[in-house]
């Protein structure tokens, strides 16, 4: 089974409304560990090791093409 990474999403706005809406008036902190454990529910429910090692990947190659400091 491989990550899908093209648009999947159904109500995808509806989605990221309710995604901010659960970030309102939380810390930092509290912000960061609500996103840890949404990631954690959302690894058990995908539950396939290899799809989770390439949304890691995936998720990393982003980031280090974003940050020109990041080393490859």
């Amino acid at each position: 089974m491989n990550l899908i990474t093209t648009p999947h999403l159904s109500a995808a706005d509806d989605f990221y409304e309710a995604l901010i809406d659960a970030h309102r008036d939380l810390t930092v902190a509290q912000s960061h560990a609500l996103n840890a454990r949404l990631v954690l529910l959302l690894a058990n429910h995908i539950g396939t090791h290899s799809v989770l090692l390439q949304a890691l990947a995936a998720a990393r190659q982003t980031n280090d093409e974003s940050n020109p400091r990041a080393t490859t």
